[in-house]
């Protein structure tokens, strides 16, 4: 167990803001976990659960603790036939790194994460944040997610629906926030290849490579290549990849758009009754508003990805915030619509 006071966040935040905090604990345990918390006192808090710090923007210096999960372990699951003869789950502690286990998956033949590859941050975080990209959510793959309740002690467990898992969102966003330290996620892969290439260029960088049917390796290396063409690293930049949302709209607001702008961007939805709801990308809004590559001070909207926001070095928390505020104040003006950060904004 590391437990220290006055502690610096620098490299604990890939925005690489360089802010303390009062106090750091980290576990890599679930008894170290349950100690830590039966242990806490009213001056230990506020309480910030921190992962990777890959969906984090630290605008000061943190006034309590920071309680970090180093639990280990990427471990296969007997499970009963409800689960099926083509899946296999696989339990993995809430401080490995997402790619890893990504990588894991596909060196034991097992698939469903391959899209997700090289999104930055911990396994703990892919069950708070609903991680997505390329047409993939981590609730496809969430089976059961193990935590502490910080305030008994107590270990509970919560199914994959328990969790009300949406874009980006779940409870522990929500009403679970700060309540809960997970320990553990377990994962349910598929043991057959089934590739998803319809969303964003997967395909067509399949194309231009000659391949036609992918092996799930081939679209773990193409969907890392893709990312790694327009996001830019944090050890250089600090960012914390796509800083907003993409804003879903009904059929009426889709029409509005679709008429006043005929270059218009969108991904269908379909919903279970039968209605269609438009996903609109941000990152295509805020290109349109003139912001892509520009700066605001130090403050920066990435010059291949408008979506992500980065430090050109040397800006505060703050500093990223204003450039925030003007972003979404000029795609409200132009388009009508608000952007909401999905990076969590502290203190």
């Amino acid at each position: 167990m590391k437990d220290e006071r006055n502690f610096n966040l620098l490299d604990y935040n890939t925005f690489g803001i360089d802010v303390n905090c009062r106090r750091f604990v980290e576990y890599d345990s679930v008894d170290e976990a349950q100690v830590i918390v039966r242990s806490l006192a009213d001056e230990d808090r506020p309480l910030l659960i921190l992962g990777g710090g890959s969906d984090l923007l630290l605008t000061a210096d943190y006034p309590g603790t920071v309680l970090h999960s180093a639990i280990k372990g990427i471990v296969p699951v007997e499970a009963d036939d409800t689960i099926g003869v083509d899946s296999q789950l696989i339990r993995c502690g809430s401080g490995e790194i997402w790619d890893d286990v990504v990588a894991w998956s596909l060196s034991h033949n097992l698939y469903g994460a391959e899209n997700l590859s090289i999104i930055p941050g911990e396994v703990g975080a892919s069950a708070v944040q609903n991680i997505g990209a390329y047409g993939a959510e981590a609730k496809d793959l969430i089976y059961d997610v193990e935590a502490v309740e910080i305030s008994t002690g107590n270990i509970v467990h919560f199914a994959n629906a328990d969790c009300e898992y949406s874009y980006r969102q779940s409870r522990f966003k929500h009403q679970w926030r700060d309540k809960y330290l997970i320990t553990h996620v377990t994962y349910k892969f598929s043991r057959a290849f089934r590739p998803n290439l319809d969303y964003g260029n997967i395909r067509g960088a399949l194309a231009e490579k000659g391949i036609d049917s992918p092996t799930a390796l081939q679209v773990r290396d193409t969907v890392i290549e893709i990312r790694n063409a327009k996001l830019p690293d944090p050890k250089v930049q600090g960012n914390a990849g796509s800083f907003f949302m993409n804003p879903i709209v009904d059929s009426a607001t889709f029409e509005r758009l679709h008429k006043e702008f005929s270059n218009l961007r969108y991904f269908e939805i379909p919903q279970a009754d039968g209605t269609m709801m438009y996903k609109i990308p941000a990152g295509w809004m805020i290109d349109q508003c003139g912001w892509k590559g520009k700066s605001l001070g130090r403050a920066a909207v990435h010059d291949k990805q408008a979506l992500v926001l980065v430090n050109r070095g040397g800006a505060s928390g703050c500093d990223i915030v204003r450039l925030m505020q003007t972003i979404r104040h000029d795609v409200k003006q132009k388009f009508g619509l608000d952007l909401y950060p999905e990076v969590n904004i502290k203190p």
